[in-house]
């Protein structure tokens, strides 16, 4: 009865981030479009006794209504081997993410546990995982002396079974600036936000602040490394910050067809160990 309902809750969901994401303007010339599909796998023990093995499958779609305007939106499907964490508090391979173990989850009363709660331990699970619909704006154009500066809005819908442990069961919001310049063959890039969480009874939440930032070479027309740092504040009471390295690279196989993929280190207990990921994307 319970994977039922989760099932239904999940499909009600879905339905609506449909309607909200279909633009009114989809028969205008200048409206592009992507879809992408990623793999990615992350492996940590996160300051617990044991580890946990997350699989995070993203399904992406974004709208450019203009040159400067982007709407984007992203459906994930997760697994993982317990519930020892709280999965992507903030997003997949397009969204700077958190994760929190249940210990440092859990309200000032105790570990989570009980009726639909989150508890240590136990078995595999998966399902949908929170959806993310962020909007983004380019407000000032790369220039020779001055960087592209692009600020953006995102609202983490509760679509995830947080009895699961794939998500807090909470509305999420926040915002963030984005730079970026091209200096010759290299592309510098960065991002700072700040994510506003909602109020648990279950879970310690808190705001936080997220970052990352790296460099990449355009190698050939069509290929292009690069090197990321991401990190986060502490997004719940009693954890540490997060902080981890990924060495990633873009390849424009034709042209409608892109291909990343990365590696990533943790630095931080509150990372994980270490984790790689690949996405598709095709844009019309």
């Amino acid at each position: 009865m319970r994977i039922r309902n989760t099932f239904s809750k999940q499909l009600k969901w879905l339905v609506l981030m449909t309607l909200l994401v279909t633009p009114v303007w989809a028969d205008a010339d200048e409206t592009r479009y992507s879809v992408g599909l990623g793999f990615e796998f992350a492996s940590g023990t996160y300051g617990t006794g044991s580890r946990t093995n997350t699989v995070f499958i993203p399904f992406t779609a974004a709208v450019y209504p203009s040159e400067r305007l982007d709407l984007f939106v992203e459906i994930p499907v997760i697994y993982q081997s317990n519930n020892n964490v709280v999965s992507r508090l903030g997003g997949g391979m397009h969204a700077q993410q958190a994760t929190a173990t249940t210990a440092a989850a859990a309200p000032a009363g105790g570990m989570m546990g009980g009726s639909g709660g989150m508890g240590s331990g136990g078995m595999g699970q998966g399902g949908i995982g929170d959806i993310t619909v962020r909007a983004g704006y380019v407000a000032s154009a790369e220039r020779a002396d001055m960087p592209a500066v692009r600020p953006n809005v995102f609202v983490k819908f509760p679509t995830a079974d947080s009895g699961m442990a794939l998500g807090t069961g909470e509305f999420d919001g926040g915002f963030a600036l984005e730079l970026w310049k091209w200096l010759d063959k290299w592309h510098t890039f960065a991002e700072a936000g700040y994510a506003i969480q909602g109020k648990s009874p279950a879970i310690a939440l808190k705001n936080y602040l997220f970052y990352s930032a790296g460099a990449g070479y355009q190698l050939t027309a069509r290929l292009r490394p690069m090197v990321v740092l991401k990190g986060a504040t502490a997004p719940v009471e009693g954890s540490v910050p997060l902080l981890e390295t990924r060495l990633k690279l873009k390849y424009q196989a034709t042209h409608r067809t892109g291909i990343e993929g990365y590696l990533a280190k943790g630095i931080t207990t509150a990372s994980p160990d270490y984790g790689a990921g690949i996405a598709v994307y095709y844009d019309f």
